[in-house]
């Protein structure tokens, strides 16, 4: 399977550069499966796709200002991306810019430095900070910059790029499809009976890093964490066995289900667990435990792409109706990416 059977072509005017106001005031493209039928709405109407037999599930993560602006010993400028936490002072980083090495020492303040120790590969490399724990933390808040993605053309900030229910710390980049709930809409979808649950993913480099292999089965995402306790896991299974339909909020939400559903008795259900995942859905994947999904579009050549396209025909490839759904969405003006429109595929 190729990775040039996963691009299409999308005007700039098409990228959206700041969410709606209120948030679910964007649209929503509604795909239906079984009946191959599209249906164009506003998020704000989402209620009316629900009933008492769903189940939304979220993910709670929270952004924070993973991107560091500081100068190298020899007085160059040089951003460093947080990645993942690996100890108290250390972290897997993104170093951008040439001329790096270990040893290398960069400065945000007087009192505030790293040190590259490790290179993982060109631009992935392991750094060790001057503070650690409370200290390292309030550091980054003072003085780290919100990872907005490069199609984003002005700085957003830390508010703007955060869900409304984001609790746990941890990600370098927002599960986007949650943007377009706000607590209002919560609410009325509360009082409706559908059920919502929240579990949880740090979005890492396996999220939004390119996929470079010209054959896409060869790619590997990078690890990122995952948490359910077991309160949750039993509600949500409890749900799938009495029959409720599980709605994944964001691709995010869908492989951390996906990844943890293990088979018992015929049946799939959720494990509770912390730990790292780094499950690739791409077309031929079979589904286990997600029924309809509620996302964004996406980007050419995605990750994300390949998973819902696997998710729109699970018995064929699904690029050729992903394009064609994407070409409708365009001709219609829908807003693409983080901040654009939202899509329901039940």
């Amino acid at each position: 399977m190729e990775l040039k059977q996963f691009d299409y072509h999308l005007p700039l005017t098409r990228i959206a550069q700041t969410p709606k106001k209120p948030r679910d005031h964007s649209r929503l493209f509604v795909y239906d499966r079984t009946h191959k039928k599209v249906v164009h709405d506003f998020f704000y109407n989402l209620p009316s796709y629900l009933t008492k037999n769903d189940v939304l599930i979220f993910n709670n993560t929270k952004v924070f200002p993973a991107r560091l602006i500081g100068k190298k010993d020899s007085g160059g400028k040089i951003e460093v991306f947080l990645l993942k936490q690996i100890q108290n002072n250390s972290w897997q980083v993104l170093i951008g810019g040439h001329r790096k090495h270990i040893g290398t020492k960069i400065f945000f303040a007087h009192n505030f430095s790293c040190s590259l120790i490790k290179q993982i590969d060109n631009q992935t490399w392991v750094a060790t900070f001057n503070l650690s724990s409370k200290k390292l933390w309030q550091a980054i808040y003072a003085y780290g910059k919100t990872p907005t993605p490069p199609y984003i053309k002005k700085q957003s900030n830390l508010t703007a790029y955060q869900t409304v229910f984001a609790k746990k710390k941890g990600s370098v980049a927002a599960p986007t499809a949650g943007f377009h709930f706000t607590k209002k809409l919560l609410t009325k979808i509360k009082k409706q009976g559908v059920q919502i649950e929240y579990i949880t993913l740090h979005v890492g480099l396996g999220t939004f890093a390119p996929v470079t292999s010209t054959d896409i089965t060869k790619h590997h995402l990078h690890q990122e964490w995952v948490e359910i306790d077991k309160t949750t896991a039993t509600r949500i299974n409890k749900a799938k066995k009495n029959g409720k339909r599980i709605i994944a909020v964001g691709t995010t939400s869908v492989r951390t289900l996906e990844a943890l559903a293990i088979k018992k008795n015929n049946t799939y259900t959720i494990k509770p667990t912390k730990k790292w995942v780094n499950i690739f859905i791409y077309p031929g994947y079979k589904f286990k435990f997600v029924e309809t999904i509620i996302t964004n579009f996406h980007l050419p050549k995605s990750s994300l792409l390949m998973l819902i396209a696997a998710f729109l025909q699970p018995k064929n490839s699904g690029i050729n109706l992903i394009k064609k759904l994407y070409a409708v969405a365009i001709r219609k003006k829908y807003r693409f990416y983080s901040f654009g429109d939202g899509m329901l595929i039940k």
